[in-house]
């Protein structure tokens, strides 16, 4: 199963995409400039709404997605390429965005609340940037012995287990212990804990096994999109309808995973073709991922203080974050040493 999956690609690009609206709305809740974001005067609380169903799977999605890349990256790869090409793609940027992108938004902020001007070397954003290299570096092992052996048991247990729709609930154990066992202070806040690290690690191991275990995992999730829906929406709507979209961890963890199903079967049933909209999108995903708080903390800097109703600069701050994440892009993309340092491949 080493034919190219688009619909990996789409919802790489649409879990990023829906990270830069999620990161906007921020700026719009009165508890923004407590995590340190610009914050605007009149608050649009109602945009939380679809936030919180959207933070407790967006993050984990991500992980999931990058697990299910590097068993893509491991069949034209032996072990060395693999290190070498990850350490190219993913440390280079984050080191990088450290020195260079982070301190530039953090600078923005100080800017803005009247703080004293440093310099701030910090992951910020790329925290799962950091991340991914480290679980790269400890699963890599294990995952080319399980290249190496094809066709192994574990294999045809995971194949067969992962096929059976109460396979799925299998793979919710893990991740509900994590929730009960870190028991972090918010379950939707992953950013540089141990929280977001071991969560991380679990949807990272969990999508390459789910891509390993073969075609039944697939067919599983796409036959069964609808009642995954019904399920992780009426989660959701218990949460919501408690007032402060509070739910026990556990449960939390259950919705999480139910939305990231849903997500995959319905990409694989939908998604699995191929497009110029994409290729273009696939590329410029990671340096825009790397690039949008600059470019968002620029927009509040520039309409917070303006006296516009807050919507007109809600929608402001979109178009403005992502023409210039994708004008920034385009140029750096003709500029040859600036390309590896973004994340994107010498021409």
């Amino acid at each position: 199963m080493s034919e190219r999956r688009y619909d990996i690609d789409w919802l790489r690009v649409i879990a990023i995409g829906l990270l830069l609206i999620y990161h906007i709305a921020i700026g719009f809740q009165p508890w923004g400039v407590f995590i340190g974001f610009i914050q605007n005067t009149e608050s649009l609380q109602w945009i939380w709404t679809p936030m919180a169903m959207l933070n407790i799977w967006r993050i984990p999605l991500l992980f999931f997605v990058s697990g299910m890349g590097v068993y893509f990256a491991i069949q034209r790869r032996d072990i060395k390429a693999l290190l070498l090409e990850r350490t190219k793609r993913i440390l280079v940027p984050f080191l990088f965005g450290m020195a260079a992108i982070v301190p530039l938004h953090v600078l923005l902020w100080k800017n803005y609340y009247h703080q004293d001007i440093e310099y701030v070397f910090n992951p910020m954003h790329l925290w799962f940037l950091g991340n991914i290299y480290v679980y790269v570096l400890i699963f890599t092992p294990l995952f080319f012995y399980l290249k190496n052996n094809p066709e192994n048991k574990f294999y045809k247990v995971l194949s067969k287990v992962l096929g059976n729709p109460l396979g799925l609930l299998l793979l919710l154990i893990p991740f509900i212990a994590e929730a009960e066992l870190v028991n972090p202070e918010s379950f939707e806040y992953y950013a540089m804990n141990a929280h977001g690290f071991w969560l991380g690690m679990l949807a990272f191991l969990t999508g390459f096994l789910c891509v390993y275990s073969g075609k039944p995992f697939w067919n599983n999730v796409t036959k069964w999109r609808w009642v995954l829906f019904a399920i992780a929406a009426t989660l959701y709507i218990l949460r919501l309808l408690e007032g402060e979209f509070n739910a026990p961890y556990y449960l939390k963890a259950i919705e999480s995973n139910l939305w990231i199903f849903t997500v995959l079967g319905f990409g694989h049933k939908y998604l699995n073709k191929p497009s110029n909209i994409l290729s273009y999108l696939s590329q410029a995903a990671y340096p825009v991922y790397i690039l949008h708080m600059v470019f968002l903390y620029l927009a509040s800097w520039l309409l917070f203080p303006l006296a516009l109703p807050a919507f007109a600069k809600f929608i402001l701050v979109i178009v403005i974050t992502f023409i210039g994440c994708f004008v920034t892009y385009e140029l750096i993309g003709r500029v040859k040493w600036l390309r590896p340092l973004f994340g994107l491949r010498l021409k």
